[in-house]
């Protein structure tokens, strides 16, 4: 595994995007910054966190014969790694909130944006970022989040999380690859926050509606039934649960 290890920088998923052009970094690079100036999630949410107080890193994972279409599979294994580590350290009450943040409880514990690169109908490489929080032990007023240290009661070394991260992140995708896609969807439902509970949802031009959670399907939209009884699926930036 090659480390890059930053003071700071912008984004560590920004950084290992302009490598991958510059240069032709291997399978399971790993940028690592103690500081993220401008930090991002999903539709470009601020990322918010300590310096050196946790991981803040990107993992460029490369791939020979996998579709796009099985993209969001990326997601669920970097998911389904974070909650293993999790579930080794003995965080409780973990959940995955579609599409990609990871709870203890209602508050954020870890938050993933992959940024695929696609070439025709396949899969080239995946720029998997990670903003997991360790050992912060203050949040900003209003801000619903927490960390391991916070729910576990003890700070952990950084450079042990990493490695166990690295190593479950890669068991994880192994998995996936070498079995069929819905096997993945079947673990990453088992932990998919608010699953068969009535949940209230915002869309981007401010309407609101509540429907149970059904499961995701296979190219990872949520599939909501509405109080109305109509079963719908939902991308990425067309619906947002609101906690």
């Amino acid at each position: 595994m090659l480390l890059i290890k930053l003071d700071a920088t912008d984004s560590t998923n920004a950084y290992l995007k302009d490598l991958l052009v510059k240069q032709n970094p291997p399978d399971g690079t790993v940028v690592q910054a103690d500081c993220q100036k401008k930090g991002r999630g999903q539709l470009g949410r601020e990322w918010i966190s300590d310096p050196g107080k946790n991981l803040t890193i990107s993992i460029l994972k490369r791939f020979d014969q996998l579709k796009a279409s099985d993209q969001f599979a990326i997601s669920i294994s970097t998911s389904l790694a974070i909650v293993e580590v999790l579930k080794r350290y003995e965080v409780p009450d973990i959940r995955v909130k579609w599409p990609n943040d990871i709870l203890s409880g209602k508050q954020k514990l870890c938050g993933i944006l992959v940024e695929n690169i696609v070439k025709g109908a396949y899969l080239k490489a995946a720029v998997i970022g990670i903003g997991l929080n360790v050992n912060q032990d203050q949040f900003p007023p209003g801000l619903k989040a927490t960390s391991i240290s916070l729910q576990i009661g003890k700070e952990l070394p950084l450079e042990n999380v990493l490695k166990d991260l690295t190593g479950a992140l890669e068991r994880q995708i192994n998995k996936f690859l070498s079995g069929p896609v819905e096997n993945a969807q079947v673990s990453y439902e088992e932990m998919l926050y608010g699953k068969g509970e009535r949940m209230l949802f915002s869309t981007p031009l401010g309407d609101s509606f509540s429907g149970v959670i059904q499961g995701i399907d296979t190219i990872g939209r949520l599939v909501v039934k509405r109080d109305s009884g109509t079963e719908d699926t939902y991308g990425l930036n067309e619906i947002r649960m609101v906690l």
